[in-house]
C-alpha cells in the first residue's frame, strides 16, 4: 500500500472506535463478516488461514470504491448470526457516527460545526445570523473572549492611516526608533533607495549601488569625480598647550615610520597629516591603526592649540582610552540633563493662561500657530543620536589642562575623488555674500551679521574667496600640494540649484586668460597659513548654524514668490551662511606609477547640513560610491585599507575573525557536492590567514639554517629543505613574541631596492641604486632587527590570470624559473592533487567500532596528526580543522604569505594582488634567485591547482 493511500485510510478511520476495524484486503473483509456470524472464520471455518493469507496477498492492498483486479465484494449471506456480538458492533458504529457529527472540525470555533457553504464572515459580528441551535454557544464564547481581553490584554489602539503615518513628525519619531541599534547618516534615506545597505560598526551604511556601475565608478575616479559619505568616521578633538600636546602624543608615534604630529607644515595648520599610532611606548609592537589629523592655525599671542583626529569607528574603542591615558584626562564631564521633548509642541503654561480659548489635551496634536512657526522646531533626538543623552563626551585633566571632546556625528565629511573634484566644488559652492547695512545695525541671534561688522574678518574672507576662485583655473586636482587645507564660508547651495543634472568641467579658455602667477603660487606653495582658518572649529558657530537652518518648506515658499521661476533667490537669507573646510586628499604617493591617482577633496560641514550639500553635488554629475568603492580605491592606489589590511592591530584581528565566520557560513550553505575540497587542493587556510603561525615557522626555520651554514647559496637551499620537514618542531617550540608589520621607512626602502622594483607588468626596470648590497652581513643584520615581521607587497601577474582573496604566495623552484625563460606564452607549474585522508578516516570510523576509532585517534595523535571524529562540531568536510599543520611546507612549493586584496586592475591592465609576506622568507628567496628573476614568485588561488608567475614590488 502506498503512503498516500495509508494517509487517506487513516484520515477516514480516525473517528472510528477501537472495536470496529476494517481490513486492508477483500479477503479480510469477508473474514470479519463471517466472524460476526458468518461461516469459515472460526475453528470450524471452510477456508484455512493459509489460504486466507494467500488470497489476501493475491488481491493486493486496500482500494477506494472498487477492487484492484475488477472483482466485487462477496454477496453470500451468512448462515447464522450471533445477536450479542452483532448488536455490539452496530452500537459502536452508531456512537462513532454521532461523535463524528457533533465534534467540530479543526478549531473550537462554533463555525466549524457548520458546512462550508453556510459559513459567513458577517456571522462573527452578529450571532443572530447563525442557526438557532448554535446561537447560545456562540454567545458564551463571545463573553469568554471579552472577559479574557479585559483581564490579561490591553485594548489595542486603532492603526493610523498611511497619511497619518507619513507625516513629518511621525516619520521622524519612527526613524529615531529604528536608529537605536544602528545609527543612520544624514544621507541614509537617499542611499537606502539606491544602494544595498549593510549594518557595520554601529551604523547602517551603503555598500554598493543596485546598478551595475563598477566600470563607471572607476572612470569617475580616473577622469571626473566620485562622491562618498564618510560621516561615519569618528572625530576626536584635543585642546591644550602646544608643548604638552606634542609631549603626550609623541608617546604614541615614532619618527621611523614617517612624519608625526609635530611635522612643521601640519603643525602650522596648512596641511593634513596621517600617522599610524601605537600604544604608549610600545613601538614597533602593539599598533592601534592609522589616523588622519588636522591642527587649527595658531592664534596670535596664544599657545593654546586645537587638534582634530579622525579615526575609523572600529579604531575609536582602542584609541580613545589610550589618548585619555597619555593625556591624563580621566575626569569625565557629565553633560547637563536634557528635558525630553515629545512629538507634540506643548503650549507653554504662561501662554495657555493668557488665552483661555486654547485648550490642549495631553496626547493629542494641535496645529502650530503663526507665532510658533517662526521659532525653531523642537529637537526629536536627545543628544547626538549615537549614545545615551547622559553619556560623557568630554574629559579633562587638572594636571595638564588638556581637554578631550568626542565629536562623533557632529561634523559631516564628504569625499570627492577624481581629477575634476575641484571643478565640482567651485561650481556647487559660492562664497558667502556680505550683509547690508540694515542687517548689521539690527541685533540678531545669527552669527554672520556680527561677523560682518569686523573688517579684519571680512578681509580674511575676501582673501579666502580669491584663493577659492583660483581653483576654477586649475585643470586637475593633482596639481595642488598634498594635504592642502582651505577655510571658507559659503552660501546655502540650495539657493542656486540647476534645473537638471549637468557635468561640471574645468573651463580651459578662461584658464588661459587669468593670472598664471596665482596658479603657480597655489600649485607650489599651497594655501597661505592665514587662509586656512575657519569658523567650523568654533562649537558655538556650529550650533548656531545647525539650529537656524532654513527648512525645505520655507525654502520652497521663497521660491514660489520669485517672479522668474528657476532664478537664484535674492537677497540671500541670513541663515544661509555655512562655515566649511576643504581638505585636499593626495591620492597615490608611493611607487613610480600612477602618481597622485585618486586625488580629491574632503568637504567638512556642520551637522544638519548633509542633504543640503549632497543634492547640489549630485546635480553636478558626480558618481556615488559606497564601502565597496572605498576598497577599490585603496586597491588601485596600492595602499592598505583599514581594517582589512592591518592584521597586527586589534581592529584588524577582529575583522579577520568576522570575515572567517562569514566565509565559512557561506561555504556551509553550499551542498557538499558543490563545495571546493580545500584539503585536496592543498589549501590550509581558505577563509583566514594564520599570520602568527607563518611568522613563527619562518623565524624558526631561518634561525636553524643560519646556525648550520653561512654560505649564501647553500643556506637558502637548506632553508627550503628544513621548511619542508620541520613543521613538527614548530608546533612544539613556539616563540612568545607576536608578529609585527614592517613600517620603518629606511628598512622598506632597502628591502624595495633588493626586490628590483619594476612596472606593473614587469616590462621596464627602474634603475634604483642599492643602498646596501645583499650580502651575508647585511642580511643577518636586517633579519636580526626585524624578527617575526611581515611586509606589505604589491603583486603583479606577469601572464594572464586573476588573483582571488587569500591566494597563496609561494617560492618558485629552479625548474619553475626555467619555464619562465621559455617565453611569454609559458604556463606556470601545477600543484599535485592531495589526498583527503580525513574524509576517509571519518567514513571508516562510522563503519568500525568505537574501540577501533579510539585506537586510530590515539595513534594519529602520537604522530602529530589531528583526526576529527563525526561528533566534532567544528569539523567541516573539505576544510582542515584546527590546529593546522605546517603552513609553509604543506604544498610542493614553500609558502611566503597570502593575499588580502585581489582583483583585475583596470589601471594596470593585468591581475594585481596586495598582501603580506614573511620578511625572513622573502630575503632567503631573493638570495636564491638569479639577478634576472629576482623578486619573482608564484601565486595560486585557493580554488585552483595552477600556479601563476607574479612580480613582487614594495612601494615606498
Amino acid at each position: 500500500m502506498s503512503a498516500a493511500k495509508v494517509k487517506m485510510r487513516q484520515k477516514k478511520m480516525r473517528n472510528q472506535p477501537t472495536n470496529v476495524q476494517y481490513s486492508s484486503s477483500p479477503a479480510d473483509v469477508r473474514g470479519r463478516t463471517q466472524s460476526n456470524g458468518g461461516d469459515g472464520d472460526g475453528p470450524s471455518g471452510k477456508n484455512p488461514p493459509s489460504e486466507r493469507n494467500k488470497s489476501s496477498r493475491q488481491k493486493g492492498g486496500w482500494v477506494r470504491g472498487h477492487q484492484k483486479d475488477g472483482g466485487i465484494y462477496s454477496d453470500k449471506m451468512p448462515q447464522h448470526i450471533t445477536a450479542g456480538l452483532f448488536a455490539q458492533a452496530r452500537a459502536a458504529e452508531v456512537s462513532a457516527m454521532l461523535k463524528a457529527v457533533t465534534k467540530t472540525t479543526g478549531s473550537c470555533n462554533v463555525f466549524g460545526a457548520l458546512p462550508r457553504h453556510m459559513r459567513r464572515r458577517a456571522m462573527s459580528h452578529n450571532t443572530k445570523r447563525l442557526p438557532c441551535r448554535l446561537r447560545e454557544m456562540a454567545n458564551r464564547m463571545r463573553e469568554k473572549c471579552l472577559q479574557a481581553s479585559s483581564k490579561g490584554k490591553k485594548e489595542q489602539n486603532k492603526t493610523k492611516s498611511r497619511k497619518a503615518r507619513r507625516r513629518h513628525g511621525n516619520l521622524l519619531l519612527e526613524f529615531n526608533r529604528r536608529q537605536r541599534k544602528n545609527v543612520w547618516l544624514q544621507t541614509h534615506i537617499w542611499h537606502a533607495k539606491r544602494f544595498h545597505m549593510v549594518k557595520k560598526w554601529g551604523y547602517c551604511l551603503g555598500d554598493r549601488p543596485t546598478l551595475k556601475c563598477y566600470r563607471p565608478c572607476y572612470r569617475a575616479m580616473s577622469s571626473h569625480c566620485l562622491l562618498q559619505d564618510l560621516s561615519y568616521y569618528c572625530c576626536i578633538e584635543i585642546q591644550g598647550e602646544e608643548d604638552k600636546l606634542l609631549e603626550c602624543l609623541s608617546q604614541m608615534t615614532s619618527k621611523e615610520t614617517g612624519p608625526t604630529f609635530a611635522q612643521r607644515l601640519c603643525l602650522s595648520g596648512q596641511r593634513q597629516g596621517s600617522v599610524v599610532v601605537y600604544r604608549a611606548g610600545q613601538f614597533p609592537s602593539q599598533p592601534l591603526g592609522p589616523v588622519t589629523f588636522l591642527w587649527r592655525t595658531r592664534t596670535q599671542g596664544s599657545t593654546h592649540r586645537q587638534l582634530w583626529i579622525w579615526a575609523h569607528p572600529t579604531l575609536k574603542t582602542d584609541i580613545l582610552p589610550e589618548l585619555q591615558s597619555v593625556c591624563q584626562c580621566n575626569e569625565a564631564v557629565i553633560p547637563p540633563p536634557l528635558l525630553q521633548v515629545t512629538d507634540t509642541d506643548v503650549v507653554p503654561p504662561i501662554e495657555a493662561g493668557k488665552n483661555p480659548e486654547i485648550q490642549h489635551v495631553t496626547g493629542t496634536k494641535r496645529k502650530r500657530s503663526r507665532q510658533d512657526r517662526s521659532a525653531p522646531p523642537a529637537k526629536k533626538i536627545l543628544g547626538d543620536g549615537t549614545r545615551p543623552p547622559n553619556t560623557p563626551v568630554t574629559w579633562k585633566s587638572s594636571s595638564t589642562g588638556i581637554v578631550i571632546n568626542d565629536l562623533t556625528m557632529e561634523i559631516v565629511r564628504y569625499r570627492l575623488i577624481g581629477p575634476h573634484s575641484h571643478s565640482v566644488l567651485t561650481d556647487t559652492l559660492e562664497a558667502a555674500t556680505d550683509c547690508d547695512e540694515l542687517s548689521k545695525s539690527q541685533p540678531s541671534c545669527l552669527w554672520w551679521p556680527d561677523h560682518c561688522k569686523d573688517k579684519s574678518k571680512m578681509l580674511l574672507h575676501q582673501q579666502q574667496t580669491d584663493v577659492f576662485l583660483t581653483l576654477k583655473d586649475i585643470y586637475s586636482t593633482t596639481e595642488l600640494p598634498p594635504g592642502t587645507v582651505l577655510g571658507l564660508t559659503v552660501d546655502d547651495p540650495r539657493l542656486a540649484m540647476p534645473t537638471k543634472r549637468v557635468k561640471a568641467l574645468p573651463c580651459v579658455k578662461e584658464a588661459q586668460e587669468v593670472n598664471e602667477e596665482k596658479i603657480k603660487e597655489l600649485s607650489l606653495r599651497g594655501v597661505p597659513e592665514h587662509c586656512c582658518q575657519s569658523f567650523l572649529w568654533e562649537q558655538s558657530v556650529r550650533n548656531n548654524v545647525t539650529d537656524n537652518k532654513i527648512s525645505e518648506q520655507e525654502l520652497n515658499r521663497m521660491r514660489s514668490d520669485i517672479l522668474v521661476p528657476g532664478s537664484r533667490l535674492t537677497p540671500t537669507p541670513l541663515q544661509g551662511r555655512i562655515p566649511i573646510l576643504l581638505v585636499h586628499q593626495p591620492g597615490k604617493q608611493v611607487g613610480h606609477e600612477m602618481n597622485s591617482w585618486g586625488a580629491g577633496w574632503d568637504l567638512l560641514l556642520p551637522k544638519g547640513w548633509g542633504m543640503a550639500f549632497w543634492i547640489p553635488l549630485v546635480y553636478r554629475g558626480v558618481r556615488i560610491g559606497g564601502l565597496k568603492m572605498s576598497l577599490t580605491h585603496s586597491q588601485n592606489k596600492g595602499a592598505p585599507h583599514f581594517p582589512h589590511d592591518y592584521p597586527d592591530c586589534p581592529a584588524g584581528a577582529r575583522f579577520q575573525e568576522e570575515q572567517e565566520s562569514v566565509l565559512l557560513e557561506k561555504f556551509k550553505r553550499c551542498p557538499p557536492a558543490k563545495r571546493t575540497n580545500y584539503i585536496k587542493h592543498g589549501c590550509l587556510a581558505p577563509f583566514c590567514c594564520p599570520w602568527q603561525q607563518l611568522a613563527e615557522e619562518w623565524d624558526l626555520t631561518g634561525s636553524e639554517a643560519a646556525e648550520r651554514r653561512g654560505d649564501t647559496r647553500t643556506e637558502s637551499t637548506s632553508v627550503k629543505q628544513s621548511a619542508m620537514t620541520s613543521h613538527q618542531d614548530v608546533a612544539v617550540a613556539k616563540p612568545a613574541t607576536h608578529f609585527t608589520v614592517l613600517r620603518n621607512i629606511k628598512s622598506l626602502r632597502l628591502l624595495s631596492s633588493w626586490c628590483r622594483p619594476t612596472s606593473s607588468k614587469g616590462q621596464r626596470l627602474y634603475h634604483v641604486r642599492e643602498m646596501l648590497p645583499l650580502n651575508h652581513a647585511a642580511r643577518v643584520a636586517f633579519l636580526t632587527s626585524h624578527k617575526m615581521s611581515l611586509v606589505w607587497v604589491r603583486l603583479s601577474l606577469l601572464l594572464k590570470g586573476k588573483p582571488d582573496l587569500h591566494a597563496m604566495v609561494c617560492v618558485p623552484t629552479v625548474e619553475d624559473l626555467k619555464l619562465l625563460n621559455k617565453g611569454p606564452g609559458s604556463s606556470g607549474p601545477q600543484e599535485p592533487l592531495h589526498q583527503d585522508t580525513l574524509k576517509n578516516t571519518i567514513k571508516r570510523s562510522k563503519k568500525g567500532s568505537k574501540k577501533t576509532l579510539v585506537r586510530r585517534q590515539s595513534t594519529d595523535t602520537t604522530e602529530g596528526k589531528h583526526v576529527p571524529s563525526d561528533k566534532d562540531s567544528d569539523f567541516v568536510l573539505g576544510v582542515w580543522p584546527n590546529p593546522l599543520p605546517s603552513v609553509t611546507s604543506h604544498c610542493s612549493r614553500v609558502t611566503l604569505g597570502w593575499v588580502t586584496q585581489a582583483d583585475f586592475s583596470l589601471s594596470a591592465g593585468c591581475g594585481e594582488a596586495l598582501g603580506f609576506v614573511s620578511i625572513t622568507g622573502l630575503i632567503h628567496t631573493l638570495v636564491s634567485q638569479p639577478p634576472e628573476h629576482r623578486g619573482t614568485v608564484l601565486l595560486r588561488n585557493p580554488t585552483s591547482l595552477h600556479y601563476r608567475f607574479a612580480k613582487i614590488n614594495i612601494e615606498v
